[in-house]
């Protein structure tokens, strides 16, 4: 058993959340700071969160395209959580590609530098195409950076695939077709159940495969359906543990 498996199976994980100011990001910061087996969350991002925890350090830092400053921030991570990222039309196909692609790896690059035997959760997208033979380019670029992650040496890389990704909370929608999906949310989830995921669900699953062990056994890759099934068993280990507090 390596040190970072010690680690995980003792309970005091050191997380980092990229992009906490994001829909998922934000609520995988939630869900890091108050997880009991988390001792210390470390929340990188470009601009400031407004908040403070006990568990929390915050780091901002904007040029995602070089990532050598943080080494030192990195070193000692058990888990990293990766949510930066950019809606397709919102930015041009060059800086999309630059986001999704470059930033993650070069994050990936210096972390694994600092912290070899760190997990890795990754925001990634349904239909994401690690061939690179899509039209879409969202899909080529998710791809591709799925690829280059499982390729660095990670001993635990989780990749979800959501499809359409419900914000939970109000919030201003980045283009139309958005909008329209959450009008129709309500019907859409009851027609088409594994092809919408909550935002706080997607999060929570991705905080749980980084640092606990419902997930030890199963991806990397978790398309929708898998992302809901493992926010049904983490609830179904909430209630257990939560009856289990009642009766002591």
């Amino acid at each position: 058993m390596t040190t970072t498996d010690q680690e995980r199976s003792s309970g005091r994980e050191r997380v980092v959340v990229v992009g906490a100011s994001g829909m998922v990001g934000r609520y995988a910061l939630r869900y890091a700071l108050e997880n009991e087996a988390v001792e210390c969350v470390t929340s990188i991002g470009r601009r400031s969160l407004g908040m403070s925890h006990p568990k929390l350090k915050e780091i901002q830092h904007r040029d995602f395209a070089n990532c050598s400053a943080l080494a030192d921030t990195l070193s000692g991570q058990d888990a990293a959580v990766f949510c930066l990222g950019a809606y397709t039309g919102t930015v041009s196909d060059a800086e999309l590609r630059t986001i999704t692609v470059d930033y993650t790896v070069e994050f990936a690059r210096v972390l694994y530098g600092s912290s070899a035997g760190a997990a890795f959760s990754f925001l990634s997208g349904s239909g994401a195409d690690p061939t690179g033979r899509s039209r879409m380019p969202f899909a080529r670029y998710k791809g591709e950076a799925e690829n280059a992650l499982l390729a660095v040496g990670f001993p635990h890389v989780y990749i979800f695939r959501p499809a359409y990704i419900y914000p939970v909370e109000p919030r201003k929608e980045p283009n139309f077709s958005y909008r329209l999906l959450r009008a129709i949310y309500p019907a859409f989830r009851i027609l088409f159940p594994n092809q919408v995921i909550r935002a706080d669900d997607l999060a929570r699953g991705m905080v749980d495969a980084a640092v606990g062990e419902i997930a030890e056994q199963r991806g990397p890759v978790f398309e929708n359906r898998d992302i809901r099934a493992l926010a049904d068993e983490l609830r179904t280990q909430a209630r257990s543990h939560a009856n289990k507090s009642v009766a002591l």
